[in-house]
């Protein structure tokens, strides 16, 4: 059986979606913390159980009879949790049920030593996969096109978007990056070890959304570039936790030093269609 971790967020559940046009749907299992939000999942034919990074035992019971699991990141970071304890957990849990193979959802920026938070915890989590005996795939995630769109919500209703100076990312759909998780579940043995970056098409800074958006909106955007300290004061004062503060903060010094930015052609090989734009994406939600 296969489990997927945090089916009930935005990847999870079109991952789930994809991987039954694979395997069929009862060799599918699903980890929510609340099963009431996956009964579209359980109409699929999909086991749905109750499991939580932060306890051993709901994740013992939600991957009963797995041969691979695929752990969704968690971003307990941003929120004053920790990450690293849960993405533990969920090692254990897999190994514990017998589990062959874990597929982890890294980015491309994992590492050490980034100014990127998160990528401190990808970079530890996967030395934690490499020591854990089992098989293991890390999806090497281009940065989410969902979560520029979410900053630019702002602009789309005022005109202007007013950020730290930024660098370019290679914003890739959630439903690409669904597509592939789900081709390599069910093909095992495809990558060991960390991917390839699995990017969208172009790579593309905030001045160049805001031109894109003009164009797609019909409505003028601008775009001002602020400065750090600035930006800073400008998300503390909606009242954010430090730590959220300087994951924002990081990571627009990690796109000025070029982490997020990498193009490859592999999530295209992979899926074996063209991977949607930035445009595209932006008009559909406009």
């Amino acid at each position: 059986m296969i489990i997927v971790t945090g089916a009930t967020g935005q990847l999870g559940p079109q991952i789930v979606k994809q991987l039954a046009f694979h395997v069929p749907a009862n060799q599918i299992g699903v980890s929510v913390r609340e099963v009431a939000k996956a009964d579209d999942l359980k109409a699929l034919g999909v086991r749905v159980r109750h499991g939580d990074f932060d306890s051993l035992d709901s994740l013992g019971h939600a991957f009963e009879g797995a041969n691979q699991v695929l752990v969704i990141s968690s971003n307990a970071r941003a929120s004053g949790g920790d990450t690293l304890a849960q993405h533990r957990n969920a090692i254990a849990a897999a190994k514990a049920a017998g589990a062959k193979r874990i597929v982890y959802t890294s980015q491309i920026s994992a590492s050490a030593t980034s100014a990127f938070p998160p990528a401190h915890d990808h970079a530890a989590t996967e030395e934690m996969l490499r020591q854990s005996g089992l098989l293991w795939t890390a999806l090497r995630h281009g940065f989410y096109a969902s979560s520029g769109l979410q900053m630019m919500a702002e602009a789309f209703k005022t005109g202007l978007m007013q950020t730290a100076q930024d660098g370019k990312f290679s914003w890739v759909a959630h439903k690409n990056l669904a597509e592939a998780a789900a081709i390599i579940l069910a093909h095992e043995g495809q990558y060991e070890g960390p991917t390839p970056p699995l990017t969208g098409p172009e790579a593309l800074d905030f001045s160049d959304l805001a031109k894109i958006a003009s164009k797609v909106t019909g409505k003028s955007i601008e775009r001002r570039i602020i400065t750090d300290e600035d930006m800073r004061a400008k998300v503390m004062a909606r009242g954010m936790q430090p730590k959220a503060v300087d994951l924002i903060l990081g990571l627009y010094i990690a796109a000025r030093n070029g982490e997020f930015a990498t193009v490859d052609p592999t999530l295209e090989q992979i899926i074996g269609h063209r991977r949607n734009s930035m445009r595209e994406l932006i008009s559909e939600g406009n």
